[in-house]
């Protein structure tokens, strides 16, 4: 059964909405800031061969790496009713705040999709508030949990639910946030068997297979575009904080013909501190980079056909277990998208924007909080400067590339933690000047009224954010604790214990600038 160009485009929406629907739903029921607010949360559907076909416009860290995750349970003996939950890095996961949970959609007995949902939950447990810890081994992290039933043929993991709710500080809202996950993938396998009952099984099918085809051709031809050749590009991380700095992520792109093969050996081995990676973190951010080339192309496992990703093994970019990858989902997945717009730059920099901020600037803190003498634990991350491109300058304080989330509102913040936020604004000229100027970052003061442990997971710190085509480079972010005693600059990745009163200042990168400053605008 065809599907003609006007059908293409119907499903696609209809799968799309369907998505969307889901995330809407997860937004609307969450408990916690960090997804009802911050929408820290990705939806997707999956056909029964584990191929992603659609996704909502969510988290694109999330984007490649979801089908990690729906590989890891296709081995399983999969029945009608169940929903698998995972967050193990090196079984499909990508690190353990984010939290997966896949549901078998069976139509007329017959397994024919799958509805995912992922998360990024506040507190799993681990030694810090916020499962967010300057690691040197996942088991610090928090609780791993590896691919596992939640419920078996309708009937609740009770069990399982309970030892995941006892690792955390704040079980009443993680279990809200569970809640809300599932949820969501019911309404998404009720609207899909809605579309199966009106459009019938066969055609889905190979409307679903048109959209991978589809997808796949797009990208072909974004490659195409590309002169052949080998284009090599090195950044570098400041540190791990663990004592190793200056760290290697280096890759080779070589493009022939239709298809694209991105080589990141001579990258750094794994590295002690939290900055390692499981591959689908870097399959997912080389993705996207390519998808940010072409024009409206579905959001599908489609491209991964003609993009091969090679790294060394057990690598920062393929680290193995017990590697410590909770900070190289957020802050390593960022450097592998400047390192690979990069050396992009060099062949098309008409196409390529300067670098951004590079960074998620993650600060997660927690205590007690005075008012419910109960756990609070709040993970956030804080937007920066977008780099410029080619006839537009960079947008101010916003987050950009592998990070989509919005901004937790002031007004929510305080109601429901005991801080208070004593500033919130754009860092100015923290942008790079250029042809087109690079957009500023965001200077961000929490202010405790408890005790508190924090913990800071940033970069661009030290090595600043690239300018391209002659533009000069953004402003590196800096972190400050303000006390009795004064101003004290912190490090890019710190632990620390806070008095009431006590605030902490992010001041995020700005972009690069694109092209020459011309001479009378000096």
């Amino acid at each position: 059964m065809s599907v003609d160009n006007f059908e293409l485009e119907i499903f696609n929406n209809v799968l799309s909405t369907v998505a969307e629907e889901m995330g809407n739903v997860l937004i609307r029921s969450a408990y916690s800031p960090n997804i009802k607010e911050r929408r820290d949360l990705s939806c997707a559907v999956f056909n029964n061969t584990g191929n992603m076909i659609a996704q909502a416009a969510h988290i694109p860290v999330h984007l490649g790496s979801m089908s990690f995750s729906v590989d890891a349970i296709m081995g399983e003996d999969i029945s009608d009713g169940e929903v698998f939950v995972l967050n193990d890095p090196f079984r499909g996961g990508t690190h353990l705040p984010d939290i997966t949970c896949i549901k078998p959609v069976f139509i007329n007995n017959n397994l024919e999709f799958f509805t995912v949902s992922r998360a990024h939950h506040a507190d799993i447990g681990g030694e810090t508030p916020g499962s967010m810890p300057l690691s040197t081994s996942i088991h610090q992290e928090g609780i791993i949990i590896p691919p596992s039933y939640l419920y078996k043929k309708g009937n609740l993991n009770k069990k399982l639910l309970k030892e995941i709710l006892r690792a955390t500080r704040n079980p009443e809202e993680r279990e809200g946030d569970f809640n809300a996950q599932i949820a969501c993938l019911d309404v998404g396998a009720k609207r899909l068997s809605e579309i199966v009952e009106k459009y019938g099984i066969e055609k889905i099918t190979d409307a679903s297979h048109t959209l991978l085809k589809y997808s796949e051709n797009i990208m072909r031809s974004v490659i195409k575009d590309i002169p052949d050749g080998s284009y090599e590009f090195t950044d570098y991380l400041d540190d791990d904080g663990q004592g190793n700095e200056n760290i290697i992520i280096h890759v080779t792109i070589t493009i022939k013909d239709e298809e694209a093969v991105v080589d990141f050996r001579g990258s750094s081995p794994v590295v002690a501190g939290c900055l390692n990676t499981p591959f689908s973190v870097t399959t997912s951010a080389v993705l996207y980079v390519f998808q940010c080339l072409a024009e409206d192309i579905p959001l599908n496992s489609g491209p991964l056909n003609v993009i091969k990703v090679i790294t060394d093994d057990n690598s920062i970019l393929n680290a193995k277990y017990p590697a410590a990858v909770v900070g190289g989902n957020v802050e390593t997945s960022q450097r592998v998208v400047d390192t690979v717009f990069g050396a992009l730059g060099l062949v098309i920099p008409e196409k390529i924007q300067a670098a951004s901020a590079g960074t998620m600037s993650n600060v997660t803190f927690g205590g007690i909080n005075p008012k419910s003498k109960t756990d609070f634990a709040y993970y956030e991350t804080i937007a920066g400067g977008m780099g410029a491109r080619s006839g537009i300058d960079g947008i101010n304080a916003i987050q950009t590339h592998m990070t989509n989330t919005l901004n937790t509102p002031v007004e929510a913040l305080e109601r429901e933690l005991p801080i208070l936020i004593n500033s919130y604004s754009i860092r100015k000229n923290s942008g790079g000047a250029g042809k087109y100027n690079g957009g500023n970052g965001i200077v961000r003061e929490f202010k405790f009224l408890t005790e508190a442990e924090v913990t800071i997971i940033t970069e661009r710190r030290k090595h600043s954010p690239y300018g391209i085509y002659g533009g000069e480079n953004g402003k590196c972010g800096e972190n400050f604790l303000i006390n009795e005693t004064g101003k004290e600059k912190l490090p890019a990745k710190k632990s620390l214990k806070l008095k009431p009163g006590n605030i902490l200042r992010i001041e995020t990168p700005g972009g690069g600038g694109w092209g020459e400053v011309k001479e009378e605008n000096k």
